[in-house]
């Protein structure tokens, strides 16, 4: 059964004051895409919730890797309308190409999420490639920073984990030095460098299997350069896959300890859902944000009521494989608007 709850008058209310230019451009994705049910038009005669909403004003955000799909054959115009119109706030870069959609440029795609009221927060790129002329920070990290810059973006990170040495200790502290490097230069530009997580990144080191490597990239990263995309979906992968050592001794973690620990290293996060499922490697079959176990009311709730960090957080909707990706977008962002703080 679907645990998505019902939208809120709040959205009605926040999208309701977005202007005509993004009236006109939702009408003109409609036009392309057919006519379908918005947040906005749902909650319109829904019930609200009670308590304040769990969800930080203007920080609702998606990674466009759940959007590929309608960004390679529609471009980034009609899916930018649409999220307008489901009532998120910022989007994640995974590229900056259309596809079929044809070129655009950097400018224009800054304008283009500007106009329908998206604030471009980050972006995944490569973290190294074997080919010296790759659009990978090792390979070239000007030009990655140029982009970012151009595009406005104050995170700039990788979804690659730091596995380019190896998976012992002393590789991740190279890797974690590169990553020193990558953020200094980030800064420089007025920019935060970020790494994404997967569940590797919770398992143990080669040469020392007491050693979680996660905890090798807290430890050897500069806090005021490294920051972490905690991927919330990915690290509960992690805590089925590496609750126990290679030797099979117990070694419990919670992902939500990590950033209650240093809420200032995750200014970003990708909600993404799962239902539980033992027999998976992963422990997880990824599904629609609110219709998986993850407890996203209990998760953000315990991040942004620390003092000082409502809004000092991202939230990313993401699906690696949505069945209809603006279907995720819409489900996910209802969800979200309507989780409201316990009384």
């Amino acid at each position: 059964m679907s645990r998505i709850s019902r939208p809120d008058p709040e959205l009605t209310h926040r999208l309701s004051r977005r202007g005509m230019l993004g009236v006109a451009a939702g009408a003109t994705a409609a036009a392309l895409l057919g006519a379908a049910a918005t947040p906005a038009t749902a909650a319109a005669s829904a019930p609200g919730g009670r308590g304040r909403p769990v969800l930080p004003p203007g920080r609702l955000g998606i990674q466009l890797y759940s959007l590929r799909d309608k960004v390679s054959t529609l471009g980034f115009a009609p899916v930018f309308a649409e999220l307008e119109k489901y009532g998120y706030d910022e989007v994640e870069f995974a590229g900056y190409t259309q596809g079929s959609a044809g070129p655009i440029t950097l400018a224009q795609l800054r304008r283009l999420a500007r106009d329908h009221g998206l604030n471009p927060i980050g972006s995944h790129v490569g973290y190294y490639s074997d080919d010296p002329n790759a659009y990978t920070f090792a390979q070239n990290l000007t030009k990655v920073l140029d982009d970012a810059q151009a595009l406005g973006l104050k995170h700039i990170g990788t979804a690659s984990g730091p596995f380019r040495y190896g998976s012992t200790v002393d590789a991740w502290k190279r890797a974690a030095a590169e990553f020193n490097t990558y953020g200094a230069a980030a800064k420089a530009r007025g920019m935060k460098f970020y790494q994404h997580n997967h569940s590797e990144e919770f398992s143990f080191a080669t040469d020392n299997p007491k050693v979680r490597l996660y905890d090798v990239l807290l430890a050897e990263t500069d806090p005021d350069l490294v920051f972490l995309e905690m991927d919330i979906f990915w690290a509960y992968s992690g805590q089925f896959r590496f609750s126990k050592r290679p030797d099979g001794k117990p070694a419990p973690f919670e992902p939500l300890d990590y950033v209650l620990r240093q809420p200032h290293r995750y200014p970003l996060f990708h909600v993404k859902d799962g239902t539980h499922d033992p027999a998976s490697t992963y422990g997880y079959q990824m599904t629609d944000v609110g219709d998986g176990d993850i407890d996203y009311q209990r998760f953000i709730s315990a991040v942004t009521r620390l003092r000082g960090e409502r809004l000092a957080h991202h939230w990313q909707a993401e699906h690696d494989q949505p069945a209809e990706s603006f279907t995720f977008a819409r489900r996910s962002s209802e969800h979200l608007h309507s989780l409201r703080e316990k009384c």
